[in-house]
């Protein structure tokens, strides 16, 4: 793939000298953006669009998130990023994984940068630490949740169990939960058997859950922007374990900062 000169230019940028990197967040969605400004590491900038749609309607909602998906990065015009996160894991579900590579790889020859979506980045998170079988914990509403599970079936997971947790509100049923919330629900979560424990969604704040959890349930636990944020830091230097996280550490200071 052939890259713009500008994106390659990395030490003549004024900002994002360590990684310039765009990022697509649903239209209603306030924690993908902090959350990627968090993990991502020192010297990296973030540069972040709306997905827009005026459907009333969750499901049409995600088929216009991906359908629309060249417009949507077009809104970057010609700036040399290191590469775009498409951060809604659920527009990825229903998807063929041909279907959507083949989208994606138009984009990419056509911008000249990697393009990664939230649910391509957990997948690549979950064979890096080679998991086998995950436990789910979904803040979407029961039909997304089943989208999920047999979605990451399809891709050849075992789910050995699911956690559905209540909607925080009839109107903001996923941006509405917290981290209180989560612990909550999730204490006393049967994970036994699996070999990480997945939080789904780029919605639901997870980043002060992760550490607590991953102690309580003595295996990985990864979320869809832990995962995103991870995968971006991958393509332009080092993304290591350590407290915070299995997958992907360095970044509790900025999490206590903010």
């Amino acid at each position: 793939m052939s890259r713009p000169p500008a994106a390659l230019a990395s030490d003549a940028r004024e900002y994002g000298g360590a990684g310039l990197f765009g990022l697509l967040t649903p239209q209603g969605n306030p924690t993908a953006e902090p959350e990627m400004r968090i993990l991502l590491p020192p010297r990296c900038s973030v540069l972040c669009a709306r997905l827009t749609s005026a459907g009333d309607d969750l499901r049409r909602r995600l088929e216009d998130y991906f359908e629309r998906l060249e417009s949507f990065v077009d809104q970057f015009d010609g700036i040399g990023l290191d590469a775009l996160g498409f951060a809604c894991t659920a527009s990825s579900y229903a998807l063929a994984p041909a279907e959507e590579r083949a989208r994606l790889g138009r984009i990419e020859d056509s911008k000249g940068y990697p393009l990664l979506t939230a649910a391509g980045a957990v997948e690549q998170a979950l064979r890096s630490l080679a998991i086998g079988a995950v436990a789910l914990v979904s803040p979407y509403p029961p039909w997304l949740t089943e989208t999920c599970r047999r979605h990451w079936i399809g891709r050849g997971l075992r789910v050995t169990a699911t956690l559905q947790l209540p909607p925080a509100s009839p109107a903001r049923p996923i941006y509405g939960l917290d981290t209180r919330m989560l612990l909550a629900r999730a204490d006393g979560f049967d994970a036994r058997g699996a070999d990480a424990v997945l939080l789904t969604g780029t919605g639901m704040p997870s980043l002060r859950a992760i550490q607590p959890l991953e102690t309580a349930l003595e295996v990985p636990v990864l979320s869809s922007n832990l995962c995103l944020a991870w995968a971006l830091a991958k393509l332009t230097g080092a993304a290591h374990a350590g407290p915070e996280s299995r997958l992907y550490a360095g970044w509790s200071g900025r999490l206590s900062a903010s």
